[in-house]
């Protein structure tokens, strides 16, 4: 994967930016404040292409690579002029803006893509028609607030989607997770779970995929073999005086999990002894959780715990009602039972949102150390490119998100069989 993104990034650099020069001049000129500075920055320097940094060597024992792509877009109804006054009015404006989305998107051909901030309309009526002619399937949901609409509204709710290679991958399950239902499943009458919590209408959306004959090298014998592998994405609130939300969020997304995979479990034909261990099928976590690397989010994620008296939490009370969330009496803490890394260190990405009040590392992919190994990441941004342009926050015209896509090569390693397929073909939901 990275060797042929190598080999085209000049002339896929080239075409965009051929069609960013061609997409203004051809918008009528009320509309699109086309004037001399316009232009100049239509032809200003666009990015390097981003360096691929690699991890380890493949090992050929085991022959299943894949790539996965994690990208939040900016969706048009938070792309403001009050957020993004440093941005041309025509770099915002979404007919713009998602043509260079889906460029970016379609540049890397990530064997699976975890979006988030993809408004509902947008999903069906853009990205899934125009990935699906690049070989993609994909699942949807919008956040919960889409159920309380009327049908004009609904459409510019926003969500998470994840679209998977179709001729590697097959959809046996999805899943999705209403923190502000769960919010109110755990309460138990707490004041702040009802009044900080259940109010944040945040969601998690996952796949249950099985591997295909492609999705392994050439070459590998492969007529009886077949993976399972759990994708989740998730967006979690991005308010920084709701570091408490944000904890119980990500809680909440890692209890439903376990839930989830409790549920395959009994249901597959893994011997009894591994029916009560959710490390057996490998999990793929990515997501915007808005969240720094040193919050008590990424350190819970990461350690498998944190303490019940993070200081995430501020002074309110939960201990109580976030009981059933994993909690160790023992140790005073509350567990996560996957074992899961992270797949950029804190050195390789300065930040993965560049805006003008905000830089800093909030996407995330996680993987099951366990069963995956990574071969490689992609790197930053050029730092000198952005000094140079004086480019104090994205979007940007080169740029069309205030996020930067992370990918990750990842070799799967063999895993326990499991027997998933659904009576019929059919695929489940949740």
């Amino acid at each position: 994967m990275c060797q042929l993104a190598i080999r085209l990034s000049h002339v896929v650099h080239s075409c965009i930016e051929s069609t960013l020069l061609y997409t203004i001049l051809s918008m009528d000129s009320e509309d699109s404040l086309l004037n001399k500075s316009t232009l100049n920055e239509v032809t200003s320097s666009r990015p390097p292409q981003r360096p691929w940094i690699y991890m380890s060597e493949t090992e050929p024992q085991f022959p299943c690579v894949f790539t996965v792509m994690c990208y939040n877009i900016l969706c048009d109804k938070y792309a403001t002029r009050q957020m993004y006054g440093y941005c041309p009015n025509w770099a915002l404006d979404w007919s713009y803006r998602k043509k260079h989305i889906l460029q970016e998107i379609l540049h890397y051909k990530a064997d699976i893509i975890s979006l988030q901030e993809v408004e509902t309309e947008q999903f069906y009526k853009y990205f899934l028609p125009e990935l699906k002619n690049e070989g993609y399937d994909g699942i949807f949901s919008p956040k919960s607030r889409a159920k309380t609409m009327s049908e004009s509204e609904r459409k510019h709710v926003d969500g998470c989607a994840i679209f998977y290679k179709n001729d590697k991958f097959t959809l046996v399950r999805e899943h999705l997770m209403e923190f502000n239902q769960l919010a109110m499943a755990n309460a138990e009458g707490s004041d702040e779970m009802l009044n900080r919590v259940m109010t944040k209408d945040n969601i998690g959306l996952a796949a249950l995929l099985q591997t295909k004959p492609a999705a392994y090298n050439t070459g590998t014998n492969v007529s009886q073999m077949s993976q399972a592998v759990l994708v989740c994405t998730a967006h979690i609130h991005w308010d920084p005086e709701f570091s408490d939300v944000k904890l119980i969020q990500t809680m909440m997304l890692m209890h439903e999990m376990k839930t989830l995979v409790d549920d395959i479990l009994q249901k597959s034909n893994v011997p009894i002894p591994q029916k009560g261990d959710p490390n057996v099928i490998p999990l793929l976590l990515c997501g915007d959780f808005n969240s720094l690397p040193d919050s008590g989010v990424i350190e819970y994620l990461s350690n498998g715990r944190v303490s019940s008296s993070h200081c995430d939490f501020k002074e309110f009370v939960y201990k109580d009602c976030l009981s059933k969330l994993g909690k160790s009496e023992q140790t005073n803490e509350f567990t996560h039972p996957f074992q899961i890394s992270r797949a950029y260190n804190n050195d390789i990405m300065p930040f993965t949102n560049y805006s003008y009040d905000f830089k800093g590392v909030i996407d995330y992919v996680f993987y099951s150390k366990l069963h995956m190994s990574v071969l490689g990441v992609l790197g930053p941004i050029d730092s000198n490119w952005l000094e140079e342009n004086r480019i104090h926050g994205c979007p940007h015209p080169h740029v069309p998100s205030d996020h930067f896509p992370i990918v990750v090569e990842l070799q799967l390693h063999h895993t326990l069989p499991i027997q998933l397929s659904p009576p019929n073909g059919l695929v489940l939901h949740r």
